[in-house]
């Protein structure tokens, strides 16, 4: 049976981070066919693939890593991991938020200069580079998912994995529809709630981290118990086992973790609710030039 709070976060995960790699590829798509070089499509789509199976092939190999250790070196690595993943998740929250207005812009300015400067192939590479860095966060992320998941046993990753394949495959019929040119969707609004979702996903990563630091004795700064709701709303059953995968709730957290969890959730919240200026957009060509093999 899978865990259905790990299935949500799995999948926020896959649908928040493949929808931006979806849109990359997306822009690029729609900018060659706007300049008559459709022809170019399948470069852009290998460029793309790759990045995608050198994505896999490194979470796998820091899954192994992480799993492959004895204790307590496992526990300093996954603890390593869930900060990790949230730090880069929390880069990317804003990264995106300040690029946001003119990423299709900039996009289609080095789709130009891949075109003129670099032949056709270039795109390929563009691609490939516009992809990776959104590849490599997502398995960082997912990584640090699992890991805080060490006590569901396999359910948990298997549900975190099955919940991200769901999540990317959703990704890519919106970059797909978003190509075609279909406004339903309401990008504005799904980054921002998306965002939200993953603020409190990451809190509950590093509350996660700080626990597992403090069982294996590097931190003795607030493990007392903060307080025990297991009576109430026990963690390792129905409402609380699904807080428990999707945001690291504890029945019985110790005061670091909460203080922890809290700080962030209200530091990085406020700052990711707060408005920010436009990114001035590049000037475009209406028109690429034509590209060399």
């Amino acid at each position: 049976m899978l865990d259905l709070g790990a299935l949500l976060s799995g999948l926020v995960t896959g649908l928040r981070e493949g929808v931006e790699a979806a849109l990359i590829v997306a822009i690029v798509c729609g900018y060659l066919a706007k300049t008559g070089e459709s022809r170019y499509f399948p470069r852009v789509l290998v460029g793309a693939g790759l990045a995608v199976a050198l994505s896999v092939v490194i979470g796998v190999a820091i899954y192994v890593v992480v799993g492959g250790l004895p204790e307590p070196y496992e526990q300093y690595l996954e603890a390593t991991m869930m900060i990790v993943a949230a730090v880069v998740v929390t880069w990317m929250l804003f990264w995106m938020k300040r690029q946001a207005a003119g990423l299709g812009g900039e996009l289609r300015s080095r789709v130009d200069r891949a075109l003129t400067e670099g032949g056709a192939w270039a795109l390929a590479i563009l691609a490939f580079t516009a992809v990776i860095r959104e590849g490599i966060e997502t398995a960082v992320f997912l990584v640090g998912q699992v890991a805080a998941l060490r006590d569901a046993g396999a359910v948990g990753s298997l549900s975190v994995l099955i919940g991200a394949t769901v999540g990317l495959a959703a990704a890519v019929g919106i970059g797909y529809a978003v190509y075609a040119g279909t406004r339903r969707i309401d990008l504005r609004l799904f980054f921002r709630w998306t965002g939200i979702l993953l603020i409190f996903i990451a809190a509950g990563l590093l509350s996660r981290a700080m626990h597992e630091l403090i069982e294996v004795g590097v931190i003795g700064v607030g493990s007392q118990v903060a307080f025990d709701i297991g009576s109430i709303l026990p963690q390792e059953a129905g409402v609380g086992l699904l807080l428990r995968a999707l945001f690291g709730y504890a029945s019985a957290p110790e005061l670091l973790t909460v203080a922890v969890w809290a700080g962030y959730v209200l530091a990085v919240l406020a700052l990711y609710l707060r408005p920010s200026r436009r990114a001035p957009q590049p000037a475009i060509n209406e028109r690429a030039p034509a590209a060399t093999a």
